[in-house]
C-alpha cells in the first residue's frame, strides 16, 4: 500500500478551470483539511493558484500534472473565483498563500506543529523566521533556509532532504518562485516526509517586509487576465448544458467477470450527477482496477470534469487502473479543450479496457535487447519520483553490458510522461556514459514528454547529437 493516501474528499465537488481541478473550500475547510494531513503523518502538498500560474500550467504538461496531484488545490485569486462561477460551481473563497499562510501559523501555534521555512534569500526567510517567532511566540520554528539560486536539476537536493530530516517539520513553506517551487516540492515531497508542504512564493518577502502587500500590476498581467477570461469563456461556452436524452445508465457499480469494477455512467455528468454519484464513485476507485463506461453519456460539464481528474488521481496514488471507455464526441471534444486527452487512459470498449489491464498487470519498465554495437532499451509508463530510483536501477542493470565505443538507444514509445525527476535520471545517464565513451539517445519521444523536455530547455541536449550539456543560463529559471 503506497505511503501517501489520498485525502478526504470536500463537501462540495471540485471543478475543472482550463483543465485544473481546483477545491471547493472556504478558508476554514481548507484548514480542516490541512489538519487532517499533518494528523495523518503522511506526506501532502497544495498550490494555491493564481491566473499566471494556471495560464502557465496550460502550456507546461508538468506543472500542470503537478496541479493533478496535488492533495489541495486552491483558488488564489479572484479572476478564478469569478471563472469558476462562470462555469456553473463557484468556489466558495479566494485563498492565496498570503491569505492562508498567517491562520496556518496561528494554527501550528495552537497545535505545537513544527514549521520549516525553505528559499528566498539569506536576509529574507532569516526576516521571516524572526518576525514569525514574535508573532507567534510558542510556534516551534524549526528551520529557516535559503539554498543557492540555481534551476531545480542542478540543486543539491540531498542535502536539503538532509537538512528536513534533522528538522522534522510538521508544515514547510517553499519559496522559489513559480515554477520552481511546485517542481521542486513535486520532486521531493514524499522523500522529505514533511505532512503539509505548501509554495508560497513571494509571499515570503511580503511577510518579511521587503516587499509590498500589493505590487502593481503590468501590462503583462493585464494581458494574462484577458487570454485567461477568453479561455473560460470558451470553456463556458463549449460545456454549456444542452437538451440531453434520458440517461440510460445510472450511475452503477457492477464488477466484470475479471474482478474488475465497472462504473456505468449516467447521461449527464453535471454538478447535480456528480454530488450525488461521487462518494460511491470514489469508494469503487479505492478498491480496484475501474472501467468507467461513458458509451451513454452525451454531456459532461466542468465540473463533471474535475471529478474525472480526482478520481483519476486518487486510483494513480493507490496503484489501481482507471481507464476512460468509449467516451462520446461530446466527451471526447472537452478532454482535448482542456488538454486531458493524454492525462487519461482511453479505450474504444470494455473488451479494449479489459485486454489492457491485463497487460498492463505485468507489463515490465525496462526490457532490452543488443543489437551488433548497440545496446536498445525500452521505457514503460511514466517516469517520475514514484518510480525513478527503481528504473534507474534495472536500467544500471542493462548498461552493465555496454563497452566503449559502443552505442545506447533508449526507446520512449511507450513513455507516456515524465518529470523533472525523470529529466534528471536521463541527463546523469547521458553524461556517465558520455564519460564511458558510450553515445546515449532517446527515440520515439511523445508530445507530452517533448513538452517537458522544452520547459526544461534540455530537449536539444538530450535528443539532439553530440551536443554539449546546456550551461546553467540554457537551463532557465526553473
Amino acid at each position: 500500500m503506497p505511503a501517501n493516501l489520498p485525502t478526504a474528499p470536500t463537501k462540495r465537488a471540485p471543478i475543472a478551470i482550463l483543465g485544473v481541478p481546483f477545491d471547493s473550500v472556504n478558508i476554514d475547510e481548507a484548514l480542516d483539511l490541512i489538519t487532517g494531513m499533518v494528523a495523518s503523518g503522511r506526506p501532502h502538498y497544495a498550490a494555491t493558484v493564481d491566473v499566471s500560474f494556471l495560464v502557465a500550467a496550460t502550456e507546461d504538461v508538468e506543472l500542470r500534472r503537478i496541479l493533478f496531484d496535488a492533495h489541495l488545490v486552491l483558488a488564489g485569486e479572484k479572476p478564478v473565483v469569478w471563472a469558476s462561477k462562470i462555469l456553473g460551481n463557484e468556489v466558495p473563497q479566494c485563498i492565496s498563500a498570503l491569505r492562508l499562510t498567517p491562520p496556518l501559523l496561528a494554527l501550528a501555534e495552537q497545535k505545537s506543529w513544527r514549521v520549516f521555512f525553505l528559499g528566498g534569500t539569506a536576509a529574507s526567510v532569516d526576516a521571516v523566521a524572526e518576525k514569525v517567532r514574535a508573532k507567534y511566540p510558542k510556534l516551534a520554528v524549526v528551520g529557516a533556509y535559503a539554498p543557492p539560486d540555481q534551476p531545480v536539476l542542478e540543486m543539491d537536493h540531498a542535502d536539503l532532504l538532509r537538512r528536513l530530516h534533522a528538522a522534522k517539520p510538521d508544515l514547510l513553506f517553499v519559496a522559489f518562485g513559480c515554477p520552481k517551487e511546485e517542481k521542486w516540492i513535486s520532486m521531493n515531497f514524499r522523500e522529505a516526509g514533511v505532512p503539509f508542504t505548501l509554495g508560497i512564493g513571494a509571499t515570503l518577502d511580503v511577510l518579511a517586509g521587503t516587499r509590498s502587500l500589493k505590487p502593481a500590476a503590468s501590462q503583462s498581467n493585464a494581458k494574462q487576465t484577458w487570454n485567461f477570461s477568453r479561455a473560460v469563456l470558451r470553456q463556458a461556452w463549449q460545456l454549456r448544458s444542452r437538451k440531453v436524452t434520458p440517461a440510460v445508465g445510472d450511475g452503477l457499480i457492477f464488477p466484470d467477470p475479471f474482478g474488475n469494477l465497472i462504473i456505468r455512467v449516467p447521461a449527464r455528468l453535471g454538478a447535480a450527477e456528480v454530488q450525488g454519484c461521487r462518494p460511491e464513485w470514489l469508494r469503487a476507485v479505492e478498491g480496484g482496477q475501474v472501467m468507467f463506461d461513458l458509451s451513454d453519456t452525451v454531456f459532461v460539464d466542468s465540473t463533471g470534469i474535475g471529478l474525472l481528474i480526482r478520481l483519476r488521481k486518487q486510483a494513480r496514488e493507490l496503484g489501481h487502473q482507471f481507464i476512460l471507455v468509449a467516451p462520446r464526441p461530446p466527451i471526447a471534444a472537452a478532454l482535448r479543450l482542456m488538454k486531458l486527452d493524454e492525462f487519461f487512459t482511453i479505450q474504444a470498449s470494455l473488451a479494449g479496457a479489459r485486454i489492457l489491464m491485463e497487460g498492463a498487470a505485468g507489463a515490465p519498465t525496462v526490457t532490452s535487447g543488443v543489437l551488433q554495437e548497440e545496446l536498445q532499451i525500452r521505457w514503460v509508463g511514466e517516469i517520475t519520483a514514484l518510480n525513478v530510483v527503481e528504473l534507474g536501477a534495472y536500467t544500471e542493470s542493462e548498461l552493465s553490458q555496454v563497452s566503449p565505443g559502443m552505442s545506447v538507444v533508449i526507446d520512449l514509445a511507450r513513455v507516456t510522461f515524465v518529470d523533472s525527476t525523470g529529466i534528471g535520471l536521463m541527463l546523469r545517464f547521458k553524461k556517465n556514459l558520455k564519460r564511458r565513451d558510450v553515445a546515449l539517445k532517446f527515440i520515439n519521444v511523445s508530445g507530452s514528454v517533448l513538452n517537458v523536455f522544452r520547459h526544461t530547455r534540455l530537449d536539444e541536449y538530450l535528443l539532439g547529437n553530440n551536443k554539449q550539456a546546456p550551461t546553467r543560463a540554457k537551463d532557465g529559471p526553473v
